[in-house]
């Protein structure tokens, strides 16, 4: 459903700042991470601390250390790294925020959502419109995501859509509403669907999910980095079977997503778009749907792969 929302008073923006705490997380994308933070400083309320969550200090390289950016390390794995966020959160933050280490939020992103979350306290997390998604493609440089944000018409933008699954590349969530719950780490590497699985969870504890037309994003859908097609092929149908045990997804969905992405690889493996491994993820949609019959529904299993 759509619904306009409410733009907070800059007094409110102001007096807001000190509660907004951004967490990245980023494996070999140094210079994507750098141009993530410089976008960060010039939002219009800017975080209190900006957390990069990293595997090891070549993934961070040129990434000048300030009072108002922290960088933590851990084991691989967005689970993982972004549950390290929120540990490393301060505990007075009343938002956390999560940009992918390829998003380009818009100049007022946090301004946006922070007003929403002020303006009705139901709301436990905020989704932005992502209006070019290079992951649907051959990916967008840096140079061709900016220009794309720059020409992005603003009018009309006052909406919202209620009860709207969070797209990890871009979401907010209200502090209280998170307390300890954690990403599950269950879902490895890439941990697909992690950011569905994890929005569930906030969801079944009463807070309300929100997508705003205003919090302009674009996501460049780098494919460095990215996990092998066998084991993201294998993630596409253990994870909603497993969500699905877990209560997470309904079995509509999980059989949704799991045909989609089979369909999908199945269809492109004669003539594979450069940039997408087709041939390893069908192969990886395979092994899963034979442990399924096997009975095996073990999401860990796709770092053995």
């Amino acid at each position: 459903m759509l619904e306009r929302y409410f733009v907070a008073h800059p007094a409110m923006m102001e007096e807001c700042r000190a509660k907004v705490c951004v967490g990245i997380a980023t494996r070999g994308r140094p210079v994507q991470v750098q141009h993530v933070v410089r976008r960060l400083r010039r939002q219009t309320l800017r975080p209190s601390l900006i957390i990069v969550a990293c595997v090891e200090p070549s993934d961070v390289a040129g990434l000048k250390l300030t009072p108002d950016l922290r960088v933590v390390y851990g084991g691989p794995g967005l689970a993982k790294q972004r549950n390290l966020v929120l540990d490393c959160a301060p505990a007075d933050a009343g938002y956390v925020v999560y940009f992918d280490d390829d998003f380009l939020p818009d100049d007022r992103w946090l301004e946006v959502a922070v007003a929403q979350f002020e303006a009705d306290p139901a709301i436990a997390c905020v989704t932005g419109n992502v209006i070019a998604d290079g992951i649907l493609g051959p990916g967008l440089t840096l140079e061709e995501g900016e220009a794309a944000l720059g020409r992005a018409d603003r009018r009309n933008l006052d909406w919202r859509i209620e009860d709207y699954s969070p797209y990890g590349c871009n979401m907010a969530y209200r502090a209280s509403a998170i307390a300890e719950l954690r990403f599950d780490e269950r879902l490895v590497s890439y941990a697909w669907l992690e950011d569905r699985d994890f929005g569930a969870r906030v969801s079944m504890r009463g807070g309300a999910m929100v997508k705003l037309g205003a919090a302009l994003g674009v996501h460049l859908g780098v494919k460095q980095g990215r996990v092998s097609g066998k084991r993201l092929g294998y993630s596409q149908i253990i994870n909603p079977s497993y969500m699905y045990a877990k209560g997470t997804i309904s079995r509509r969905k999980a059989v949704v997503s799991a045909l989609r992405n089979v369909c999908a690889n199945l269809a492109k493996s004669t003539w594979p778009e450069a940039y997408i491994d087709r041939r390893g993820r069908l192969l990886g949609n395979a092994l899963a749907l034979v442990d399924l019959l096997r009975g095996v529904c073990d999401p860990e299993r796709a770092e053995l792969l």
